[in-house]
């Protein structure tokens, strides 16, 4: 497995300072810059249908106590996302996988979390695992991976498809031990995408002698976008692409 050596910039939800999270306008924003990939979230509605949204629940657009699969696809396309965050933003509901693949994998990279809430049903899971893995379908190189900090759902899509490239999504608390135990259990893993709170010269020395990639996550002041380039990680998450594209390339 070779390595990136110039470190790859991915836009966090789209450009989401400058548009709706996940949202069409949010990637269309991104691509307005010269980034490397993408990275979204994946949910999954009432009756099934794969869409994009990051948090455990729709608190950001007016329903605190309600998850994404309290509602049917219908019902969520009545809902005005973009508004809630832009206030002059055109009218953007949820936007589903399969648009975004058919919009999106030709023209960057696509990193796919696949989230999973506390208490959500393993089998709810396992559908949304096995969605994700159908509509991206075969792939030669590594134009999509999938991540999340769900385990369960990575062994799972290992076991659906076993040559697609899987990345472990860790939390901030989770430090070099935690890596280490992780890549000797899982060695299919593709790589850890870490916490910049967590990220140092011994992790990233760990996954390379492991022949493993490593991405950070969410890199957004100066100081931020910094330590990961000159630690030389494979892939640097952000807010702000335009910032990292600055100080990568400058």
């Amino acid at each position: 497995m070779s390595h990136v050596y110039k470190t790859q910039i991915f836009a966090h939800r789209g450009a989401n300072r400058e548009a709706a999270e996940n949202t069409q306008a949010a990637f269309d924003a991104a691509l307005n810059y010269a980034i490397d990939g993408i990275e979204t979230d994946v949910q999954l509605s009432r009756d099934d249908v794969t869409v994009l949204w990051h948090d455990d629940k729709l608190e950001k657009i007016g329903h605190p106590d309600k998850h994404v699969d309290d509602f049917e696809y219908a019902q969520l396309q009545e809902m005005n996302v973009a508004n809630h965050f832009f206030a002059n933003a055109s009218p953007e509901s949820f936007f589903q996988l399969q648009s975004f693949l058919d919009r999106y994998r030709e023209r960057c990279r696509l990193l796919l979390e696949i989230k999973c809430y506390e208490g959500e049903l393993p089998e709810r899971q396992k559908i949304k695992v096995q969605q994700t893995l159908s509509m991206v379908g075969a792939v030669t190189g590594n134009e999509i991976m999938v991540s999340s900090f769900h385990l369960p759902s990575l062994i799972y899509a290992r076991e659906c498809s076993p040559d697609f490239l899987i990345v472990y999504n860790f939390e901030p608390e989770q430090n070099l031990a935690k890596a280490k135990e992780a890549l000797a259990a899982h060695s299919f893993l593709h790589g850890l995408c870490v916490h910049i709170s967590t990220l140092d010269a011994a992790m990233v020395q760990l996954l390379r002698d492991q022949n493993k990639h490593i991405a950070v996550y969410t890199c957004n002041s100066e100081e931020e976008i910094n330590t990961a380039l000159q630690l030389g990680v494979d892939i640097l998450i952000t807010d702000f692409p335009q910032k990292a594209l600055q100080l990568r390339d400058h």
